[in-house]
């Protein structure tokens, strides 16, 4: 599925692919209508038929992703909503040896997500993702989302890597065929991002992985090629 051989970065999404998207489909499918109805005293299935459709028309947008836009735009403080969920936010299963893994072979881990840096902050907090990777950046940062070819090519600026030689992990079809559009050496989808939720159908050009034991063999039979880097938020 993946040629370790020919990775020297690799760049990684964090919900649905290094965390379990349950917390983030469980806030905005259920707990941001609930507490949206509150707020505005409706009934909580009026609520959820007005907040899905509208925010659904943002998605693939920056907007889809950013928190400082759907505060306002709701009229609610939406970090401390989802800090209210906050005991949901969870690694996926063999996370944690995956990214031990890409360490002890000397591969420059990068998250590389479209989370917007409030409940990226809460999220790191609650997990210590960012001790286990040599760097985080936010799409935010670069005022574009993955789903953007162009961000491809900002990303390039912040932090210079090798496309041909770069591994590329997430759970968004749509994300991974950027990456390819944008000449990403090798892509890999994470089939089941959502514990409570069943396995998604795999892509028919992109392999995909339920979770990361199916390439843990292979990787650790790769030898380190470099020492690693201290972790930076960038």
């Amino acid at each position: 599925m993946v040629n370790w051989s020919l990775v020297e970065t690799v760049f990684l999404d964090m919900d649905g692919t290094l965390l379990d998207l349950h917390f983030d489909n469980h806030f905005w499918l259920e707990h941001l209508p609930k507490r949206y109805a509150e707020h505005f005293d409706l009934n909580p299935g009026d609520a959820r038929d007005t907040l899905i459709p509208m925010i659904m028309a943002e998605r693939g947008s920056l907007n889809w992703y950013c928190t400082d836009y759907w505060s306002e735009k709701l009229s609610v403080d939406i970090t401390a909503l989802k800090a209210e969920v906050g005991d949901r936010i969870g690694y996926r299963p063999h996370v944690m040896d995956f990214l031990d893994a890409v360490r002890s072979a000397g591969l420059r881990s990068v998250i590389v997500t479209n989370c917007h840096p409030d409940p990226l902050a809460l999220k790191i907090q609650r997990t210590g993702l960012d001790r286990h990777v040599d760097a985080i950046v936010s799409s935010h940062e670069l005022g574009r989302p993955k789903e953007d070819p162009v961000f491809w090519q900002d990303l390039q600026l912040r932090t210079p890597y090798e496309a041909p030689r770069t591994l590329m992990v997430d759970d968004s079809f749509p994300v991974l065929e950027s990456a390819l559009g944008a000449g990403i050496g090798q892509c890999l989808a994470i089939l089941s991002p959502d514990s409570q939720q069943p396995a998604r159908e795999r892509h028919p050009d992109i392999p995909g992985i339920h979770h990361f034991d199916e390439v843990l063999p292979s990787l650790r039979q790769r030898s380190p090629c470099h020492p690693g880097v201290e972790p930076v938020i960038i």
